[in-house]
């Protein structure tokens, strides 16, 4: 921490002012509303791009123990724990065409993963897997998920190219009865819901987007047989393109240096800039690798130790030694005791602020294209990235960013891209402009689930969500849900939904065992459950409040009432798995209504 007093090289009233110029010219009084989806737009903008067209298969009319809905980490991990637990009829089901979640979708140019892949990767320490660099590329992640799946033996168990289109519990039956795209009949007696944290894509609402006669498409629909090459292979069908990519978030940062390599011209439209610092990308050095999983356990103390590391709980050792680490040592969004505190973890964050900007004149040839690539706002603001090649395109001569001082593009037209008085001819729109993250729960899911009475989870929700440790609702027997709505969270994402995932798959096999017909929480455990949430929201709200617009403060928009119940365990990943690791340990199952099966079918 700064020491009261010290010589700074900034003005901190300059900072906030500079600060709350930038946010103000970003608001839009539509929020979140200024996006659209996919399907919206055009027919073929949320088309599946990795598999072939015209599947078709027989309906499945089948009862199951478990049903999944999901693909990804969340429904991986799930079946992974089941089986462990020695639960093995279980059905997952998929929009996609094989597992992997975010892993399936997003295969563009330059993706991986910007948390190291010895934390990141679920089961890592038990696969034997070694992965081949510090930070693993896309292609890499999705061949785990496979590997994982077929170890688990997950795929018999699937159901791809499918999506639920009811879920309604049966109360006479004390089932599930869920139907599907493919007019699957499926009653289930418990059902996990792992819809993905970052899932469904959105395109900006730019007026005249449906009118640009040239090749477009989203990042996490990547069309590589308009690009060419592929995920590992160099794009060669881009050298007479002249390319718009609109967005400048994560998924930019990582796909602009290879299109810069590939097009002739690229065209960069930012709203806002990211804060890039470096990622100092390695292989994985394999004796070494090999010293560190030799000792048992070895993964869960290193995930640890990186939470501890980037929740400001600064442990003596740091195990990863990264970007991430290095800025959130001590985190300049957490609780402050005393104002003297909350000052100086305000000047924390201007000065690693400081530094981004300083990287950016550091890397940046054109004082201009500098200036409009500086982020002036919080360091958590927005996710932060980490990229070595990033900044460097805009050197080149093919690239100009295209800075619309917050506004963002003003219009498409047939042709190109309009910001201000000025068209841009392109061949090629992409939309690199990421996922809903704020939007109602069930309208990200796709399905509105039907419990006790005829409710749906939209209407029981609709002053905000209840639950008991983000994954049960009273109302909605043997619903589990593994989600960031009053659940855990982190920059790990897979760490709080692989042990949310650990949970379900405990609670369901001890109702299995115990002869339990149905678990349901109290309405009294959910607001308990509620009050602990509450308690660790403050401070965060705080420091989010007056953010630049994005999705992690619902694009500055004031949040509705039913918005707010909805909020994390903003405390540590490491609290809230410890809170579900010693109820499960009660043995009570505490606030968990267990009914037991009909004497009939014991």
């Amino acid at each position: 921490m700064t020491e009261q007093g010290a010589h700074l090289e900034f003005s901190p009233e300059e900072l906030r002012e500079r600060y709350e110029r930038e946010r103000q010219a970003r608001l839009r009084p539509e929020g979140d509303g200024q996006y659209r989806d996919l399907a919206d737009v055009a027919g073929d903008f949320d088309a599946d791009p990795w598999v072939e067209p015209g599947f078709v298969r027989d309906p499945i009319v089948e009862e199951t123990d478990v049903l999944i809905v999901g693909a990804g980490f969340g429904g991986m991990t799930t079946a992974a724990f089941l089986r462990k637990q020695g639960i093995d009829r279980f059905r997952i089901i998929d929009k996609a065409g094989d597992f992997g979640g975010t892993w399936y979708w997003n295969r563009y140019p330059g993706c991986m993963c910007d948390v190291e892949s010895y934390c990141y990767l679920p089961l890592l320490e038990e696969s034997g897997f070694m992965p081949k660099h510090k930070y693993s590329h896309a292609a890499e992640i999705f061949e785990y998920c496979q590997q994982t799946a077929r170890r688990y033996d997950m795929y018999p168990a699937a159901m791809f190219q499918t999506e639920v289109t009811d879920m309604v519990w049966d109360r006479g039956a004390h089932r599930w009865q869920v139907t599907t795209t493919r007019d699957d009949r499926i009653s289930a007696r418990f059902v996990v819901i792992c819809g993905g944290v970052l899932h469904k894509a959105k395109l900006p609402g730019i007026p005249g987007i449906e009118t640009f006669q040239g090749h477009s498409f989203h990042t996490s629909r990547w069309d590589y047989r308009y690009t060419g090459g592929g995920p590992e292979e160099p794009m060669d069908q881009l050298a007479d393109k002249v390319v718009a990519i609109v967005g400048t978030g994560a998924t930019a940062v990582q796909a602009v240096p290879k299109l810069a390599e590939a097009a002739k011209q690229l065209y960069v439209f930012q709203r806002t800039p990211s804060a890039v610092s470096a990622r100092d990308q390695r292989d994985t050095d394999p004796e070494w690798f090999r010293e560190m999983a030799s000792t048992p356990g070895w993964q869960l103390d290193r995930i640890a130790n990186f939470v501890a590391m980037t929740t400001g709980l600064n442990p003596p050792v740091d195990m990863v030694d990264d970007g991430w680490t290095a800025l959130f040592c001590v985190d300049p969004k957490k609780p402050a005791a005393t104002d003297d505190e909350a000052r100086e973890l305000e000047l924390l964050d201007f000065q690693l602020m400081e530094g981004i900007r300083a990287r950016v004149d550091g890397i940046v040839d054109d004082p201009e294209t500098a200036d409009a690539l500086k982020p002036w706002y919080k360091v958590s603001c927005k996710r932060p990235c980490f990229h070595d090649d990033y900044l460097p395109a805009f050197n080149r001569p093919n690239v100009k960013l295209v800075d619309t001082h917050g506004r963002g593009v003003d219009r498409i037209t047939p042709t190109g891209v309009v910001v201000g008085e000025t068209e841009y001819a392109v061949d090629c729109i992409i939309y690199a402009s990421g996922f809903e993250n704020q939007t109602f729960y069930t309208h990200r899911l796709g399905f509105d689930p039907v419990g006790i009475g005829g409710v749906s989870l939209s209407e029981a929700w609709e002053h905000g969500p209840w639950t008991l440790h983000g994954i049960h609702t009273h109302g909605f027997p043997n619903l589990a849900m593994n989600s960031f709505v009053q659940g855990g969270q982190h920059i790990n994402f897979a760490f709080a939904i692989t042990e949310i995932a650990r949970h379900t798959a405990v609670t369901i096999a001890a109702a299995i065992d115990d002869g339990v017909d149905t678990i349901e929480p109290t309405m009294d455990a959910e607001e308990d459950w509620y009050q602990v949430i509450v308690r660790t929201l403050p401070a965060y709200g705080n420091y989010y409040a007056d953010c630049t617009p994005s999705y992690l403060n619902m694009e500055g928009a004031p949040p509705p009432e039913s918005a707010k119940r909805g909020g994390a365990y903003m405390a540590s990943a490491l609290e809230f798995v410890e809170i579900l690791r010693q109820w499960r340990e009660d043995g009570t199952f505490p606030g968990l209504v267990r009914t037991p099966l009909p004497t009939s079918e014991t």
